[in-house]
C-alpha cells in the first residue's frame, strides 16, 4: 500500500526542502509543560519564510515535475498557506502560478501570495468550492494542478517535519498534527511510524470541520454538508482520497477542538511565547489539554502564523473576555449628584480598572432609580471579576454582566 511513500523519498524530500525552509528548531514550553504534566515542545512552522509549513510540500512536488509540466504553468486552490508555498516555489523555478482562494481568505494571505508574483483568483466560500474552480481552469488552460493535500509527493514533502522532529528529539512520545485535508498528517504520521512505530501521532481538527474524524468513523472518505470554524486553514469538507489509507494506517487518534479554545490559546501563546500562531496552528496547542497522559514528551506542530491584524484584534478581544480580564456590567442608580463617584470608589477599592463608561439618564422616567450605568472594566481574571461584582453587591448595587465588544 505504501508504494510511493518510501523512506528513500522522505529522505530525498527532507534534503530538498532545506533549499527553501528555515531551521525551525523545537521550542520547549515551560508554561504548557506545567499546565499538562508533560514535557511539551513546539515545532514552530509559523516561523517559516512563507509563514507556514506548506512550502515544504509545494516545493518538493514542483521539484519532481518535468520541465514540460512546469512550463504549462501551475495552478492550485488554497485557503492561503499552500497558496504562498506554491507561489514562492513557482517564483524560484521561474514559472507562472495561478492561485484560486476562497473569498473568505484573510487579506494577509492574499497579499503575500500576490507578492510572490502569482495571479490570485477569489472564488467560493470555502476551500472545496475554490478547488473545484481551480480544476476547471486547469482543464481549460492546460495548467499543471498542484493539490494542497491529496497528493503523495506533497505529503512526502510535509513529512520532512517528522524527520526534523525525530532527529532533534529521538525520544518523542507524541506528535500532535493539525488536519484539514490530511496531507500534513499523512506525511508526518507515515514517516514517524517508519522511524519509530512506538511514536503516537494524534490528528487535531476543529469541531466544526472534522471531516477526517467522520471519514475514519465511516471507514471511507466522507464529505461534510457544511463547515464552520475560525480555523480557516483547516476548513475542509472532504479529506483527500489518495492519502486516506495512510491516515487510516498511521494516525492513532483524532482530537477535535472547539473554536473558543483556540481564542484563549492565542492569548497564551502571545503572552508566554511571544509567538503569533494562526487559528489552525493553535489546534495542536489546544489539544494538549485533551491528552490523557502524563510525563510524556509531546511535540505540537504549529502549522502557520499567517493571521491578519483584524482577525488578531478580534481574537484578542474575545480571549480577554473569555478569561474574565475584560468584562462589562450595568447597574441602575438614583439620578442624584455623587452616585457615580460612589460606584467609582467601590471599583477602585476592588482594584478594578475602568476602560469605558456609559451614563444613560433616559432609560426611564423614574429618576429615583433610573440612571443606567454601563461600565467596561479590566480585571486580573475570573476570580478578580467576581470579587469586583461582590464588592458592588455589598455596596447595595445589583450589577448585571452584559456583552461587550470592547
Amino acid at each position: 500500500m505504501i508504494e510511493k511513500l518510501t523512506l528513500e523519498k522522505f529522505e530525498e524530500a527532507a534534503e530538498r526542502v532545506k533549499e527553501v525552509t528555515s531551521d525551525t528548531r523545537l521550542v520547549y514550553s515551560e508554561y504548557y509543560s506545567n499546565e499538562t504534566g508533560n514535557k511539551v515542545y513546539f515545532k514552530p512552522e509559523n516561523m517559516q519564510y512563507t509563514g507556514a509549513y506548506k512550502v515544504r510540500g509545494a516545493y518538493y512536488k514542483i521539484s519532481t515535475l518535468s520541465d514540460e509540466e512546469r512550463s504549462k504553468g501551475l495552478i492550485t486552490a488554497s485557503a492561503g498557506n499552500h497558496a504562498q508555498g506554491v507561489a514562492y516555489a513557482a517564483k524560484i523555478y521561474g514559472v507562472k502560478a495561478t492561485i484560486v482562494m476562497p473569498t473568505s481568505t484573510p487579506i494577509i494571505k492574499i497579499n503575500r501570495t500576490k507578492s510572490y508574483g502569482a495571479e490570485v483568483v477569489l472564488h467560493g466560500d470555502v476551500y472545496d468550492e475554490a478547488c473545484e474552480y481551480a480544476l476547471k481552469l486547469a482543464d481549460e488552460h492546460g495548467y499543471t494542478f498542484i493539490h494542497p493535500f491529496d497528493d503523495l509527493d506533497v505529503a512526502t514533502g510535509q513529512g520532512s517535519i517528522a524527520m526534523e522532529i525525530i532527529k532533534e528529539l529521538p525520544t518523542v512520545d507524541y506528535i500532535l498534527v493539525p488536519i484539514g485535508g490530511g496531507g500534513l498528517a499523512t506525511g508526518v504520521s507515515t514517516l514517524a511510524k517508519m522511524l519509530n512505530p512506538n511514536i503516537k501521532v494524534i490528528g487535531v481538527e476543529p469541531a466544526g470541520a472534522n471531516c477526517m474524524q467522520v471519514s475514519l468513523k465511516n471507514g471511507k472518505v466522507t464529505t461534510l454538508p457544511t463547515v464552520s470554524t475560525i480555523a480557516d486553514g483547516t476548513a475542509v469538507k472532504t479529506p483527500g482520497s489518495k492519502i486516506f489509507p495512510y491516515i487510516q494506517q498511521n494516525i492513532d487518534d483524532i482530537i477535535t477542538v472547539e473554536d473558543n479554545e483556540l481564542i484563549v490559546e492565542f492569548l497564551d501563546m502571545v503572552e508566554n511565547h511571544k509567538m503569533i500562531v494562526e487559528n489552525s496552528g493553535l489546534l495542536t496547542v489546544a489539544a494538549l489539554k485533551h491528552l490523557n497522559v502524563k510525563d510524556k514528551k509531546v511535540v505540537s506542530i504549529l502549522s502557520g502564523g499567517n493571521m491578519d491584524v483584524i482577525t488578531m484584534s478580534s481574537v484578542v478581544r474575545h480571549g480577554l473576555i473569555q478569561r474574565g480580564r475584560v468584562f462589562s456590567m450595568s447597574v441602575l442608580l438614583p439620578d442624584k449628584p455623587g452616585e457615580l463617584l460612589k460606584v467609582a470608589q467601590v471599583i477602585a477599592d476592588a482594584k478594578g480598572n475602568v476602560i469605558k463608561i456609559d451614563h444613560n439618564q433616559f432609560v426611564s422616567i423614574n429618576r429615583n432609580a433610573a440612571v443606567e450605568l454601563g461600565i467596561t472594566l479590566e480585571a486580573f481574571g475570573m476570580e478578580h471579576r467576581e470579587e469586583i461584582l461582590n464588592a458592588m453587591r455589598k455596596a447595595g448595587y445589583n450589577p448585571k454582566i452584559i456583552q461587550t465588544t470592547m
